[in-house]
């Protein structure tokens, strides 16, 4: 049986000699996420990475995502009703990357992060965009925005990605991954900047999910983000989604998926899993995935450690029955 990986995602909890001495030879891949690192930082945490850690990096672009952006380091209650404004390049958030304020319009409705908060645009011009919020929930910095009434054209990395990129080819990095791989052309795109480096395209957006077929005759390597996916598909269907992705690339030799969000979600605040988290990456490893992948878990949860150790037994009972099985 070839290897199962294990893709482990660093953050505040874990870029620590502690945590990197321990991941030699248990994970894969150790992943810098560019929507949550700064870009003026980015060389100082590689050189802390290689230098406490042989396991290889992936650097993660943030890709065609809209994102908020503020300039307060608190999170803001928005109230059912209530109107706020966005200003162009003015105010307290702003929508991220740039051209999002130019590509919005009138009756757009934005879902904002994972709690639950929607906005709808009641009016704009060329300077200010008004939003009145149709579902309560948090505003903070960095918090992904779905558009759910239509689709906009972003491009596939952005300039914070394409300045990432440049830095840790000079730190010799070799795997890079594409965010919210829209189509065969982004695939394309992302080829072409790096055409020698390792590349692992995530899939997790419907257009996405249309372009499948395309997508397993071009690459290889895959990565299921079933948070994002499941905002743009409904997370309703995520299992049906997962099992119609790997059902398609079992036709593809060579083609390996990994799968990424929610294995652990509750061990980031208790210290063992539910029931129900072991059922999935069980479920997930019986699919075919090749690889699991750690997000909050690891980057900001109390317990990196022994959501690794978790994985790592459960993959150990999953190869031991298969092997029954045979």
């Amino acid at each position: 049986m070839k290897n199962i990986d294990i893709f482990v995602t660093l953050g505040p909890s874990s870029l620590n000699k502690k945590f990197l001495n321990f991941v030699k030879g248990k994970a894969a891949l150790v992943r810098l996420n560019m929507s949550h690192v700064n870009l003026k930082k980015l060389g100082e945490k590689i050189s802390f990475i290689k230098k406490n850690c042989s396991v290889p990096i992936c650097i993660d672009t943030e890709g065609a995502q809209i994102r908020i952006k503020s300039n307060k380091t608190s999170s803001k209650k928005i109230k059912l009703k209530q109107k706020i404004s966005v200003k162009k390049n003015k105010g307290s958030f702003n929508f991220y990357p740039e051209e999002v304020f130019s590509l919005l319009r009138k009756k757009d409705i934005l879902d904002v992060g994972f709690e639950g908060l929607q906005l709808k645009v009641l009016n704009k011009d060329n300077k200010k965009i008004s939003l009145i919020c149709t579902k309560s929930g948090i505003i903070e910095n960095n918090k992904g925005v779905h558009l759910k009434n239509r689709k906009i054209n972003l491009n596939f990395v952005t300039k914070k990605d394409l300045e990432a990129i440049k830095i840790a080819k000079k730190f010799k990095i070799k795997n890079f991954a594409l965010s919210f791989t829209n189509s065969k052309k982004d695939m394309d795109k992302f080829c072409k900047l790096l055409p020698k480096e390792n590349k692992y395209f995530k899939i997790e957006t419907s257009n996405g999910l249309k372009s499948l077929d395309s997508f397993f005759k071009r690459e290889k390597n895959f990565l299921i983000d079933r948070g994002d996916l499941s905002k743009d598909i409904g997370i309703e269907n995520i299992p049906f989604a997962q099992r119609m992705i790997f059902k398609k690339s079992k036709k593809h030799k060579n083609v390996r998926i990994a799968i990424a969000t929610n294995f652990l979600e509750t061990m980031i605040t208790n210290p063992y899993p539910t029931r129900a988290e072991v059922n999935d990456i069980y479920n997930s490893l019986e699919m075919g995935a090749k690889a699991l992948v750690l997000a909050g878990e690891t980057a900001m949860g109390k317990h990196p450690i022994s959501c690794i150790k978790l994985l790592k037994k459960i993959i150990n009972v999953f190869k031991k029955n298969k092997k029954l099985d045979v």
